[in-house]
């Protein structure tokens, strides 16, 4: 008997079907991948179970129970637990504030902090989870929030456990981490559900895998009878197209974006020295925080520096604000679309106006132009195949991928002469990833000069003309493409100065 049966599942938001007759069945001490692309209603089923929407259809039993799941407070009183792809933690509050937050035991809040943080540790030492109970959640490494995150579920006594997207911000380090975990969480009879895209991990940890579809199943397979094509295929319906950069027969005439020995007010960065020619991508390889961001704020203007210059095409943007800066050619797609690139509770319209409005969508006594605000995101939508119900959908929900393909037409719909793309198919499936890169070769076929910020390697690998290796706010070195040693580039990842510094 399966510990988990969800069986024709309906959802629909706006008129739009979300989940179609979805069935699923989880075992006892499985763990087990739901696949799809986004957008596909893995996270809507989901978010089902854990009671935070109601199911227009279908029902769920536990344990061969049905059971009626109207709320968290429902979910977790049945031992199910859920860490969101975007954590919930309070960064003011303490590790053991956060875990316990909420909780209505016996004596609490009065009970002794030596008293938790003795039950924490012992939890922590049990499931391999390392944190420290007295330490303030802002200070935590993104895969350390994820341990709280994970310790908050055990601590409630959940057996059920679902992750959504749990390797979408972690290191290649956190992610086997991550799954030491799991693997220990499943010899200790644990249900994992990992809500996910990234068919590598899917076959590294799973024991099933269920695909989703455009709403509905797809496929449900053993992990270990199945392959990366047949799973891929299954996903998007299709074979997988290689994306391939290829050399341009010819270069432009336009010098593109010169960064000379610039350093920020505040440290951060520099000083260094970078080009980004036109009809290139330039990719910025590095562990995350060694100033990745600090650059491509100082190049929009969100940083100002302390010294330098910054040019495009021999025109000095270094004193210019970020309005100046946009309107001569800079577009810019943020590492957080749901911090810095929408606007959640606006629609598709609203979103697609906030960086364009001063150009294009108002007319004389700043009153918006209601019809060309309308044509314009109707041919967005057509343009970067977004699926939404209508475009007075709130973007809110909308799939990752389709919020981040409104975040690119709207940023790129104006033919930007730079682009600094950041992080731009982080939680991306494999479809819109094939998307998202395409997109990138065509505007360096264009002329446009890309700066390519990006914590997966592979990407930097495959789309970069030149790569730019980070370290402490400097540049350790650039090497061409065809021209990397794998082991040179851990070293100067790690912050080896076997070579100059530029």
């Amino acid at each position: 008997m399966p510990t988990l049966r969800m069986s024709k599942i309906d959802k629909q938001f706006f008129g739009k079907m979300a989940n179609e007759q979805v069935d699923f069945t989880l075992e006892k001490g499985e763990i087990h991948a739901l696949l799809g692309e986004n957008g596909a209603g893995k996270t809507t089923l989901m978010n089902i179970l854990y009671g935070i929407y109601q199911a227009d259809g279908g029902t769920i039993e536990l344990d061969g129970k049905p059971v009626s799941i109207k709320s968290p407070k429902d979910a977790i009183a049945h031992h199910i637990g859920m860490v969101h792809q975007h954590f919930t933690l309070v960064p003011t509050l303490t590790v053991r504030q956060n875990i316990t937050l909420g909780l209505k035991s016996k004596g609490y809040p009065f009970v002794k902090a030596r008293k938790l943080d003795q039950s924490i540790r012992l939890l922590s030492e049990r499931y391999n989870l390392a944190v420290d109970p007295s330490a303030l959640v802002s200070s935590l490494s993104v895969g350390a929030q994820q341990r709280v995150e994970i310790m908050k579920v055990l601590y409630r006594n959940a057996k059920l456990i679902i992750l959504d997207e749990p390797t979408a911000v972690l290191t290649p380090q956190e992610v086997e981490s991550l799954f030491i975990v799991l693997r220990r969480l499943r010899e200790e009879g644990h249900s994992v559900i990992i809500i996910t895209h990234h068919i590598d991990e899917v076959l590294a940890i799973t024991d099933r895998v269920t695909v989703l579809r455009s709403a509905k199943n797809a496929a449900e397979v053993l992990t270990k009878e199945t392959n990366e094509e047949e799973l891929s295929s299954l996903m998007i319906g299709r074979r997988l197209q290689k994306i391939e950069r290829k050399a341009l027969p010819f270069s432009y005439a336009r010098k593109g974006l010169q960064l000379d020995s610039i350093q920020s007010k505040n440290g951060s960065l520099g000083p260094l020295s970078l080009s980004i020619p036109a009809g290139s991508i330039v990719g910025i390889a590095g562990v995350d925080g060694n100033g990745q961001k600090a650059l491509a704020e100082v190049i929009l203007g969100m940083q100002n520096i302390q010294s330098g210059t910054i040019t495009l095409d021999d025109t000095a943007l270094h004193h210019l604000s970020v309005k100046a800066r946009k309107a001569l050619g800079i577009g810019y797609i943020s590492d957080d679309r749901l911090k810095d690139g929408l606007v959640l509770d606006m629609d598709l319209k609203e979103n697609f106006l906030l960086s364009l409005y001063r150009k294009h969508a108002c007319k004389p006594h700043h009153l918006i132009d209601a019809r060309y605000l309308q044509e314009a995101t109707e041919q967005a939508v057509s343009s970067y195949s977004i699926k939404t119900a209508s475009l007075s959908t709130p973007v809110r929900y909308l799939s990752g991928g389709n919020q981040q393909k409104l975040i690119l037409a709207r940023e790129l719909g104006d033919q930007p002469k730079v682009v600094v793309a950041c992080q731009p198919t982080r939680g991306l499936d494999i479809g819109s990833t094939e998307e998202v890169h395409s997109i990138l070769l065509d505007l360096r076929s264009q002329g446009c000069s890309v700066l390519l910020i990006s914590s997966d390697l592979d990407e930097i690998l495959s789309l970069s003309d030149t790569i730019a290796v980070m370290y402490q706010g400097k540049i350790m070195d650039v090497i061409e493409h065809g021209k990397v040693d794998m082991t040179y580039l851990g070293l100067l990842m790690a912050g080896s100065k076997t070579r100059r510094i530029v």
